[in-house]
């Protein structure tokens, strides 16, 4: 076959034999087919990387179902009243305002009983504190507790004479009407309304007990009005220092008086009726 002549540069190029139409056809290679896909392959690829397209379809069918749920519900509304008659739908509406009415009067009830119970709870109280306070009263009063307070203390101490059962006994009741409420005598025996007084050889009998001079009265009360109980004209302090007994009134912001009396059951006296 003749190598074909080189076209010298800008140079048109020469035209190209026409081909014979009596030539065999030159042969072609066939193309290679790609094997088909199963079916789940293709499912399982078209999950796991969706096409763009396949992505908008599945979002449409995703529209498409929530709107078809929402107009289910939308369907299931209650409509139990929707075939009343209008003369039946006032009936019902009154009886719901007759039932507000009555549960409203009931929480008004009740409201009224809790404060009720409140007030009684408040009234218990306050009758429990004035029992209780009443109850302190009365055992200071009997000498069943100890006591302090203010008050004075009296030394009676024998000089040229000897202080009597007597003389005492006038003392503690010019104490009792200047309001004494409590006292105790040598720090050992608590006088109250019961106590009693004897002369004994070297002492007074207090209260079935032997007290020797100097005679110490421990008294709880306003100090200036037990001090002058002591001290007026005619009083105990003159009577004694005439009888040869030194008299010292100390007046104390402060006096402990730690002895107490039995308690004792009264054998005859009982409350009266209705008290």
């Amino acid at each position: 076959m003749p190598e074909p002549t080189p076209q010298a540069p800008g140079q048109p190029r020469a035209p190209r034999p026409p081909e014979d139409p009596q030539a065999p056809p030159t042969a072609q290679r066939p193309a290679r087919q790609r094997p088909a896909e199963p079916g789940r392959d293709r499912l399982v690829r078209a999950l796991l990387k969706p096409t763009r397209g396949q992505a908008v379809v599945a979002v449409l069918l995703a529209l498409v179902g929530f709107a078809g749920v929402t107009q289910v519900r939308s369907n299931e509304v209650d409509d139990s009243f929707a075939g009343y008659r209008e003369q039946d739908l006032i009936d019902v509406l009154s009886g719901l305002a007759g039932a507000s009415q009555r549960a409203q009067s009931e929480i008004t009830r009740l409201e009224r009983t809790r404060d009720d119970l409140a007030s009684d709870t408040s009234a218990e109280a306050a009758a429990l504190a004035q029992a209780r306070s009443e109850a302190d009263t009365l055992s200071i009063l009997a000498g069943t507790v100890p006591v302090t307070g203010p008050g004075v203390r009296i030394t009676l101490s024998e000089v040229t004479g000897t202080v009597g059962a007597q003389a005492l006994v006038a003392m503690v009741q010019d104490l009792r009407t200047a309001d004494a409420e409590a006292m105790q005598l040598n720090g050992r025996v608590r006088l109250v309304a019961q106590s009693s007084f004897a002369d004994a050889t070297g002492g007074i009998v207090v209260d079935g007990e032997l007290l020797e001079a100097p005679y110490v009265l421990d008294v709880i009360g306003a100090p200036a009005t037990l001090s002058g109980a002591v001290d007026f004209f005619s009083g105990p302090r003159l009577q004694l220092e005439e009888s040869g007994i030194e008299v010292e009134v100390t007046e104390l912001t402060s006096l402990d008086i730690e002895s107490v009396a039995e308690s004792t059951q009264p054998e005859y006296a009982t409350p009266a009726d209705g008290q």
